[in-house]
């Protein structure tokens, strides 16, 4: 009977130390992998494309309460600033809210145009807009006194729904800077799966 030399490693020693290995690699190529997957994910959230939960009514019916939708953030981090017409997503006002941290609005002017209410339709640079995603709801005044000159660098803002929308007739017009994106498409419910406009 052959003997096992006293250096020599016992095989079944040598095959748990391989086990060990091979499972201490896996346990860290795994940890690397989701790491880098959640900064991947927290970079295209922060730079790219953002989804968001609609907090309010205010966009009624373009956007219902609740639906969830992507905004974009390149353009208006690297190419443009918003255009009237522009769906946008943007840190409210009134930071008290806890609920309505974000508000989503639709453009209705730019720096260097002006807002005016008259008859319950509302008018830039004197000429009143054309309005179909208001399905005819009026647009009553504010608080803030209009007619109003829109300074360079900011955007009035106002919600579809004008009866129910706390917009830029209350909290007067907002830095560029305090808009986090462009909303371009609604993803749930399934039913409302689509481009903005």
């Amino acid at each position: 009977m052959a003997k096992n030399p006293s250096n020599a490693p016992m095989s079944g020693s040598s095959d748990a130390g391989a086990q060990e290995t091979s499972f201490g690699r896996w346990l860290l190529e795994t940890i690397v992998l989701v790491a880098l997957a959640f900064a991947l994910a927290q970079g295209i959230k922060a730079f790219v494309v953002q989804p968001f939960v609609v907090p309010t009514g205010s966009m009624l019916p373009t956007i219902e309460l609740k639906d969830r939708l992507l905004a974009e953030k390149i353009t208006y981090r690297f190419v443009r600033p918003p255009r009237q017409g522009e769906i946008v997503v943007f840190a409210n006002p009134d930071s008290s809210d806890p609920v309505a941290r974000i508000l989503i609005k639709r453009v209705i002017a730019t720096g260097g145009q002006t807002v005016d209410i008259k008859d319950e339709q509302v008018y830039v640079d004197g000429k009143k807009l054309d309005e179909p995603y208001t399905y005819g709801k009026p647009s009553a005044l504010g608080t803030v006194s209009l007619p109003i000159t829109v300074p360079e660098g900011y955007v009035w803002l106002m919600g579809d729904n004008r009866p129910n929308s706390g917009d830029s007739r209350f909290f007067g017009p907002q830095p560029v800077s305090a808009v986090q994106g462009r909303a371009f498409w609604t993803y749930w419910p399934p039913g409302r799966f689509g481009r903005l406009e």
